[in-house]
């Protein structure tokens, strides 16, 4: 590959401005690492993958108040106490239980549908 001088030149000259825009940028977001001056590929040095912002996830600190809320409603809820997002506690017995047939109504629809799986019968034979 033949390069004449003034091409290498104005590739210094462009380097030289990359250079400069990174560590600019660097400033901006706060990185303290230097700008790599090495020549080679201009892909991004593993200094500044590092100094990338994350996209989407909690910090320490979100972490910390969603666990310390999980805490504190799950006493609540351990304690017998409710609150307005702690479920309360289901009761083991002593309660009636909800949804239920009585035995007359199960009565009834036994014989409906023993009277329905006749008239099946009877239509198909």
């Amino acid at each position: 590959m033949d390069l004449s001088v003034k091409q290498l030149e104005e590739a210094v000259a462009v380097r030289k401005q990359i250079d400069q825009l990174r560590s600019r940028l660097n400033s901006l977001l706060g990185s303290s690492s230097a700008p790599s001056t090495s020549g080679g590929s201009t892909a991004a040095s593993p200094a500044s993958k590092a100094s990338r912002k994350r996209r989407g996830g909690l910090s320490a600190a979100g972490r910390a108040r969603i666990a310390a809320a999980a805490r504190a409603r799950w006493a609540r809820v351990k304690a017998g106490k409710t609150s307005s997002s702690a479920k309360p506690a289901a009761k083991k017995s002593g309660g009636k239980k909800k949804g239920g047939i009585s035995a007359a109504g199960r009565r009834k629809l036994s014989q409906m549908m023993k009277a329905r799986w006749a008239a099946r019968r009877r239509a198909q034979g």
